[in-house]
């Protein structure tokens, strides 16, 4: 009869995180990924917790433990220990207490796994896990089931040139860093996958994914991150446009709280698209495409081999561009020494104002 009930928690917990609004898909897998983290008592624990939330917004002991039989000073102990081993997040709430909240689908879950590395513990058996969960139709179950995206690229900075561009400063990396508090440093979910399943690995640096604010905090006072300047961050952006790498950021024009320096090798957005498994627009918000100026373009095709959705060919000496699939992130402007890559506006839209505002649009999308 224990077995019946240990189980039956899991199944509820994986039906709890499916109505998050970044909800995890319930599959078997799922299931299992849960049994391997969480005690049957965690697990209860986890099922207190308010899920049609924002991601990163935690809620105070006193919405969490009305739900539970369990005197406080272990349930705090229980919330902790799970926030300090990456299952849920943890931040400060207005009042200097602690609050606590579950990890959202590309906001924790599964890169919380990962962050530190492939030497982190379980890392190894949780890519095994993962990478039988979350494929194409888990991705186009989260990412496609609203209009609004949860993500957005921003083009490298070589693609716009001022004088001939209105780029607002939510389209420039330089200008979101500005503004933001404290920055984290943590490995690449995605490469680290890759690497500890045998995949075929790409050359691209493991340690360049950046984390702001909130989440800073967190992943720094939990030992999973390492804190860094914002020098630091713009030489890692730099370095990673040059790499031919494509920064996704949250899908909002202010308070974003992450940049992930994606490869079409081995990244769960841009490789998706790469492969054609999940057309452009139904994973992510798209603002720009590609185009190239004929007299300035010499057709030496530098863009071609650094596209990293491989949508560029050369007819001749001139390079097309599959503008169904270009993802607009300028990285082809990079090396073209002619600097005859454009970037022309997708349409009219713009992001969210803010991280709220975004994730209060989605829940409301999502239609519980």
């Amino acid at each position: 009869m224990e077995a019946v009930v240990g189980e039956n928690i899991y199944q509820r917990l994986a039906k709890h995180l499916s109505s998050l609004g970044m909800g995890y898909p319930e599959k078997e897998e799922l299931l299992e990924i849960l049994r391997e983290n969480f005690t049957s008592r965690e697990a209860e624990v986890a099922l207190a917790i308010p899920a049609q939330v924002i991601p990163l917004e935690p809620a105070p002991l006193s919405k969490i433990s009305p739900r539970l039989n369990i005197p406080e000073d272990e349930l705090e102990r229980i919330l902790s220990n799970l926030a300090q081993r990456g299952l849920l997040y943890s931040g400060k709430l207005k009042n200097g207490e602690t609050g606590y909240a579950l990890q959202q689908f590309g906001y924790g879950f599964p890169q919380t796994f990962f962050w530190q590395g492939i030497d982190a513990p379980n890392a190894k058996r949780m890519a095994e896990l993962i990478g039988k969960y979350a494929r194409n139709e888990e991705l186009r179950e989260v990412y496609g089931k609203t209009k609004t995206k949860a993500f957005r690229y921003i083009p490298a900075a070589p693609s716009f040139e001022p004088e001939s561009h209105a780029v607002f400063p939510f389209e420039m990396m330089e200008e979101l860093i500005k503004k933001v508090q404290r920055i984290a440093l943590v490995h690449c979910p995605c490469r680290a996958t890759a690497q500890l399943i045998g995949k075929k690995r790409c050359n691209h640096s493991l340690e360049n994914c950046i984390k702001y604010d909130e989440l800073a905090d967190y992943l720094i006072d939990k030992g999973i991150g390492r804190e860094i300047t914002k020098p630091e961050a713009l030489h890692i952006i730099k370095k990673s446009e040059e790499a031919g790498l494509v920064h996704m950021v949250d899908n909002a024009r202010e308070g974003i709280k992450h940049t992930c320096n994606c490869c079409g090798c081995c990244c769960w957005s841009v490789g998706t698209i790469r492969r054609k498994r999940i057309p452009r627009d139904v994973l992510m918000a798209t603002y720009f495409l590609r185009e190239t100026d004929r007299e300035r373009c010499t057709g030496c095709g530098a863009c071609v081999d650094i596209c990293p959705v491989h949508v560029i060919r050369m007819e001749g000496d001139f390079p097309v561009v599959d503008k169904e699939w270009c993802i607009g992130c300028g990285v082809c402007a990079v090396p073209c020494p002619a600097k005859a890559v454009q970037l022309v506006r997708k349409s009219d839209a713009i992001p969210p104002k803010g991280f709220k505002e975004l994730h209060e649009q989605i829940l409301r999308e999502r239609k519980f």
